[in-house]
């Protein structure tokens, strides 16, 4: 198959020569002419070509001759006009523009009207929102003093609960000092970060002490905490109406910002959509119906606590034994822990020091190998010029003699010892990593170990503070309040 595609290929590509015979042609084409129905096929092949050869001749001058014809006739003289088209055409022009002369005449006056119209009409609506901007200005002053008003008196009603609620706290002297003592150790110790954050025999202790306090106030902390609970929605009801009278101080800054500002103001500029409805948009009944609500459950709420206060009553509980003892035991583990915590963060230092000087020693070593490999760069390029010169020798003298067996040899060797050179200097690397990363988390740890020595340190300092608490003070009435006195700040629940 392939054979045969060739001799397409040549029969395609072939100019027969006419003073030779048709078998010649053929052999000049590489086709065989021995056999009988060869030269048959041959034959016929040869008169294809040559016809198809003269058609193509004689097609391609036809197309020519007929081009040259195209280009001559396609000469013809511009089409003419009458005069009657010209008067025509004159007149539509000119009756044109009188059409066009007469509608902008009547444009112009419809604009004009429209400009007194329009004008008259935005200085309307300027003057018509000007004056609700007022009677909206109006109404917030209203919500405002009415707001400000029972914010006072919530005040006033929270300092009293507190008040009251003092008197029941006198039981709870002796035991305030303890728990919050307590809870601080508990809190300063939740610092502590990493594999420090152990549960300990201190923590056992504190929370055991936790747990004692809170059995013995139980009782009495059950009007206290009714008390606790309606400060916290005083304070709720407070931070609510708060809230709605900074955000009515707000709007009405903005609403008399809006009311200021002119046509002529420098503040006034396109926006962007201003026709939007924001996202949590309000009518003005659901406004009034949010203040309304607020100062209404505010007012529910000091009925509530004006009930309480009648209601408070005083009993007390003698804790001072236990707490002695609970408190002697507290300490000795804290102290135990912080010597252990001691020993660990010496040992922890030596260790950083010992691989602070492995590192340096590392370090040098690295840097000696580094030398060694740049040195050997300079051989490595002489031999390599050498090598490469040689190989401009001419002729029979560009032979491998001893010289250049041993080039070759000198090159191979310098090779295999930057090579030698290069892994070393990688484990080299590796191993100076390594040691860095532990040293890292050796500092890590140290650091953790710090922090904890300072917190139980810290725990300690903080426990000293009940070796001055005197718990014969309640009988000679010496009152320390769980909260301040004014329960608007600082409200938290034991």
């Amino acid at each position: 198959m392939r054979s045969n595609v060739s001799s397409m290929r040549k029969c395609a590509e072939f100019r027969p020569n006419p003073s030779r015979s048709c078998f010649s042609n053929c052999r000049t084409l590489g086709f065989p002419t021995t056999s009988g129905n060869a030269k048959w096929m041959l034959h016929i092949l040869y008169i294809r070509l040559v016809l198809t050869r003269m058609y193509s001749r004689e097609r391609g001058q036809r197309m020519h001759s007929e081009h040259e014809s195209v280009e001559h006739c396609s000469a013809k003289p511009g089409l003419r006009y009458s005069v009657s088209d010209w008067d025509t055409s004159n007149k539509q022009i000119s009756d044109t523009a009188e059409h066009r002369r007469h509608m902008s005449h009547m444009t112009r006056q419809e604009g004009r009207a429209l400009r007194n119209e329009t004008t008259s009409k935005t200085n309307w609506d300027k003057s018509d929102s000007s004056r609700r901007l007022s009677d909206r200005i109006w109404d917030i002053s209203r919500w405002r003093e009415t707001l400000e008003s029972c914010i006072q008196e919530v005040e006033k009603e929270m300092d009293a609960l507190t008040l009251g609620k003092e008197e029941t706290e006198r039981a709870l002297t002796a035991t305030a000092v303890p728990l919050e003592v307590t809870v601080e150790c508990l809190t300063l110790r939740e610092g502590r970060r990493g594999n420090e954050l152990v549960s300990d025999p201190v923590e056992a202790q504190l929370k055991k002490e936790v747990e004692m306090i809170d059995g013995a106030q139980r009782v009495l902390q059950q009007r206290i905490d009714k008390a606790f609970e309606q400060l916290c929605l005083l304070q709720v009801s407070r931070q609510q109406l708060t809230h709605d009278l900074q955000n009515k101080i707000e709007a009405q800054d903005i609403d008399l910002s809006c009311l200021s500002i002119t046509v002529t103001s420098p503040k006034t500029s396109l926006k962007p959509n201003p026709l939007r409805i924001p996202i949590g948009s309000t009518t003005p009944q659901q406004w009034e119906q949010f203040s309304q609500y607020n100062v209404a459950r505010a007012q529910e709420e000091m009925q509530a606590s004006l009930q309480l206060r009648e209601d408070m009553s005083v009993t007390r509980a003698q804790l001072q034994n236990e707490l002695d003892a609970q408190r002697i035991a507290t300490v000795f583990a804290i102290r135990k822990r912080t010597h252990h915590l001691e020993q660990a963060h010496d040992e922890t230092q030596w260790q950083m020091k010992s691989s602070q000087d492995e590192i340096s020693d590392m370090e040098r070593d690295i840097r000696s190998l580094e030398d060694d490999l740049q040195a050997k760069m300079a051989p490595l390029k002489l031999v390599h010029t050498r090598l490469e010169n040689r190989t401009k020798r001419p002729g029979v003298d560009l032979c491998r003699d001893e010289v250049q067996y041993g080039l070759v040899d000198e090159a191979n060797q310098l090779e295999a010892t930057i090579l030698a050179l290069k892994q070393k200097l990688a484990q080299a690397q590796y191993a100076l990593q390594a040691l860095q990363l532990h040293q890292a988390h050796m500092g890590e740890d140290l650091s953790r170990k710090k922090d904890a020595l300072s917190l139980e340190q810290r725990s300690l300092e903080t426990r000293n503070r009940l070796a001055s608490a005197a718990f014969t003070d309640v009988s000679s009435g010496a009152v320390v309040p769980l909260t301040i006195s004014s329960g608007r700040h600082n409200l938290e629940l034991a």
